[in-house]
């Protein structure tokens, strides 16, 4: 009876051993899952400081942000590319700022643009060249946009108001100083670019 008595005792233990195992390895595979989760989290978000104050940093998920860094670099792009003064050093640099942006579509455009004189036009009138933006429709399947805006074409003659549509579609590039949001424009079109006003001014 007290042989039998121990090998029930050993057989429990054994059960209780064998139990303790099982569910120590169980709760090692969910911690590691938990936690691989929690870095795959970690790795889609960026970090910002608030007011350069390393101790007040702030979370905010990349994927969330991407349609407003779509809309900012598509705004900024098309403002370097068509607000101008009749100064050649400026559009020199708002074309060499423009074109980190977009690739040889907006590239073939600046060609098209310089060698039909639009530059030198722009000079010889001193005519002042400023961009609203009306709107950026975005989709983010397919990483196309379009954007709508008004052109002003201030000269000494006339007042010019043109309406500007353009279309292009956007890639994820690396982030720089001169990309600072990551993003390129490629196969770059402009829908329309035509007057809608034409104020002509007093020479008098």
């Amino acid at each position: 009876m007290i042989v039998k008595n121990i090998e029930a005792k050993i057989r429990l233990a054994t059960w209780v051993a064998f139990g303790s195992f099982v569910t120590s390895i169980i709760l090692s595979a969910i911690c590691c899952s938990y936690a691989y989760r929690q870095v795959s989290d970690a790795r889609k978000s960026i970090y910002i400081l608030n007011n350069n104050v390393p101790l007040l940093a702030s979370q905010t998920n990349v994927a969330m942000n991407r349609p407003a860094e779509y809309r900012a670099d598509v705004d900024l792009f098309h403002s370097l590319f068509f607000s101008l003064t009749p100064d050649d050093k400026f559009i020199e640099y708002q074309m060499k700022k423009a074109m980190y942006l977009v690739d040889q579509s907006g590239v073939d455009q600046y060609d098209d643009l310089k060698e039909n004189g639009y530059f030198n036009s722009v000079l010889s009138s001193s005519s002042v060249i400023t961009l609203q933006t009306d709107s950026i429709s975005l989709d983010m399947t397919k990483r196309y946009f379009r954007y709508y805006g008004r052109l002003k074409i201030d000269r000494r003659s006339s007042t010019v108001i043109r309406s500007l549509v353009t279309e292009g579609y956007l890639k994820d590039i690396p982030r720089s100083d001169n990309n600072p949001h990551g993003v390129l424009i490629i196969n770059w079109k402009t829908l329309e670019n035509k007057d809608l006003e034409n104020v002509q001014k007093n020479t008098f």
